[in-house]
């Protein structure tokens, strides 16, 4: 167990703020997150428990325990028919590793979120998502230790209250619990690939592929979102900084009638999904910047740290972000990435 006083975070958040913390604890095994676990209890104020720090925006040092995951290694297990399989994966391992790993064996279902930054500890709580994919569609079980008990807890997709980037582990299970392990659920055959949702398709058109194998499909993802996410080793930033809205109806239909080139995604018959990305584009922000503080030129759903930035720099941009889009479309548009 790896166990720090006065730690620095640069390393741990990719927006690049160089906060500290009080005392820095990683467990490598279920073991170790008992003993950390035991340690927890009784603290005065909540510990931070952080994964890669891709879905983070420090705003100041962090008085009190953070705690990280470095559980590595996965096992393949027999799934309930011949169809599938179950992939057991420690909590410390890296997201895009455990795709590429499913890609490379032609295990279907986690191809379309390629990519994503972060590990497979927060893939579970943050319920990642991307091109019509998220992880629940996948997860099959959550393995933790509780930590008021230091007991070892598994939790069934369904009694993780899977939603748009949510999940019972960002609400009502907030610090309770120490993830060890995921396990997802993935086909061996590989066939109706998701390739419908945003420039997938148009993609795979240019590259004349009619009907993708798993590493083109990867391929092609891997591409798009290099095109128009920076790099965090270079530009810091967190991805995708809002989430995209959803809205009723009655209110779509009026902003369709006023923007008819809108993007929109059905939901149901009551609610479509309007990219957050477009709104901030169309209120003017693409590009532009308040000091060190910036939306990135090629994807206006990026807030990005331009060098020197602080968090309270990220965060005033923010809010005059969804002041605009809430003046313009009648929208509000709330933070994906975890504020602290």
């Amino acid at each position: 167990m790896r166990d720090e006083v006065n730690y620095s975070l640069l390393a741990h958040n990719t927006f690049g703020i160089d906060a500290r913390c009080f005392r820095f604890l990683e467990y490598a095994d279920i073991e170790d997150a008992q003993m950390v676990a035991k340690m927890l209890r009784g603290i005065p104020t909540p510990p931070l428990i952080i994964g890669g720090g891709s879905n983070l925006l420090l705003t100041g040092d962090y008085d009190s325990y953070v705690v990280h995951s470095a559980i590595k290694g996965h096992e393949v297990l027999p799934a309930d028919d011949a169809d599938h399989l179950l992939l057991r994966v420690g909590s410390g391992e890296v997201w895009d590793d455990v795709v590429a790993l499913c890609v490379k064996n032609g295990w279907q279902g986690a191809e379309n979120l390629s990519l994503i930054p972060g590990e497979v500890g927060a893939s579970a709580v943050q319920n990642i998502g991307a091109y019509g994919s998220e992880a629940s569609h996948i997860i099959y079980k959550v393995e933790a230790v509780e930590i008021s008990t230091g007991q070892l807890r598994e939790f069934k997709a369904e009694d993780c209250q899977y939603g748009y980037r949510q999940s019972r582990f960002k609400t009502e299970w907030k610090n309770r619990f120490l993830i060890t392990h995921v396990t997802y659920r993935l086909s061996k055959q590989t066939g109706n690939l998701n390739i419908e949702y945003g420039n997938i398709r148009a993609e795979l058109e240019r590259r004349h592929i009619d009907n993708p194998t798993l590493q083109q499909l990867r391929d092609v993802i891997i591409d798009i979102r290099n095109n128009k996410l920076p790099d965090p080793k270079v530009l810091g930033n967190a991805g995708s900084f809002f989430m995209n809205p959803v809205v009723g109806r009655e209110q779509f239909e009026q902003l369709l009638a006023q923007y008819p080139q809108m993007p929109h995604y059905h939901i149901d018959e009551q609610h479509e999904k309007i990219p957050a990305g477009w709104l901030i584009e169309q209120a003017g922000w693409k590009g532009r910047s308040i000091g060190p503080a910036g939306v990135h030129d090629r994807q206006a759903l990026v807030l990005v740290n331009r060098g020197g930035a602080r968090g309270a720099d990220i965060v005033y941009l923010c809010q005059q972000i969804q002041k605009d889009v809430l003046d313009r479309f009648g929208i509000q548009i709330n933070p994906e990435v975890n504020i602290i």
